[in-house]
């Protein structure tokens, strides 16, 4: 089994009118203002997945600033997962800066059939992480819930990117420590935040913290996964594409071309991921 947990999909809607939420969402426009930059459907996701042998992706939602096009988008994402409930599993979009509203929207997704919330995009949606009248109530629910919650990361150094933003390990560490318990997915490596895994009290602070590998081959030489299985562990590592920026098969391909023991490998394809979203192994 292969299941990648991090890709993003939008309506039929979205895609025709890219201009209209270009204009109306900060998030969207870095993130698809260029024509280059892919949208892809369910359907789409679907029909990659066949091809490259992917059983199951998480599809992400994106940072939105407002709590209308949350909501819009999370209408998209639980319709795809009752579409294809075998295939996909669904995270919701939420602005916490909405208070009620973002913990009823919380509760409808959960009703719904999602499994986490994310790609939370703390600096574009102008997010204090360490605001805790904003942040304890929204954490509150998503416990409640059990509910995975996977963030944005970014690297303080190297090179500019489309969407790089400045949610670094500085900034992720202290949310991390003021929520132990919370399962928590640092996409892209986490900006680097495992390196640090080598000060004790970091290492022992990240106990439920997980890194996904989105992007690898734009940010890191394939040296990175060795690296950080020696600095956290393989249960530690997800296998996410962040299609369709990347296709499934680029990561694939240089994950199957690494010396690590099949064990690892497997842990980081599929087992990790399994045993965080509650799915029976094949």
């Amino acid at each position: 089994m292969i299941v990648d947990f991090h890709t993003h999909v939008f309506s039929p809607r979205i895609k025709k009118n890219r201009s209209k939420y270009i204009d109306s969402d900060p998030c969207f426009a870095i993130l698809y203002s260029k024509k280059e930059a892919k949208l892809a459907t369910a359907d789409e996701l679907i029909a990659s997945m066949d091809k490259n042998g992917v059983d199951i992706s998480v599809i992400l939602n994106i940072g939105w600033t407002t709590h209308e096009l949350c909501v819009e988008t999370n209408d998209y994402i639980l319709e795809s997962i009752a579409r294809y409930p075998n295939r996909l599993i669904g995270f919701g979009a939420i602005q916490p800066y909405s208070t009620s509203a973002a913990i009823a929207e919380v509760e409808r997704c959960v009703k719904g059939g999602i499994r986490g919330i994310g790609e939370l995009r703390p600096d574009v949606q102008l997010l204090d992480l360490n605001d805790k009248e904003v942040m304890e109530p929204f954490i509150e629910v998503v416990r409640k819930h059990k509910l995975i919650l996977l963030t944005h990361a970014s690297e303080p150094v190297g090179h500019q990117y489309p969407g790089k933003g400045s949610i670094t390990p500085d900034i992720l560490y202290p949310f991390i420590t003021s929520f132990p318990d919370l399962t928590i997915v640092c996409a892209h490596w986490g900006g680097g935040l495992p390196f640090y895994a080598l000060m004790p009290e970091v290492k022992k602070a990240m106990s439920h913290v997980f890194f996904d590998t989105a992007a690898s081959p734009l940010l890191y030489s394939p040296q990175v996964y060795n690296q950080v299985i020696q600095l956290v562990g393989g249960d530690k590592i997800l296998f996410g594409s962040d299609y369709p920026l990347l296709g499934q098969g680029r990561l694939l391909k240089e994950i199957s071309s690494l010396d690590l023991p099949e064990e690892t490998k497997s842990l980081i394809l599929s087992g990790n991921a399994q045993r965080l979203l509650g799915i029976n192994k094949a």
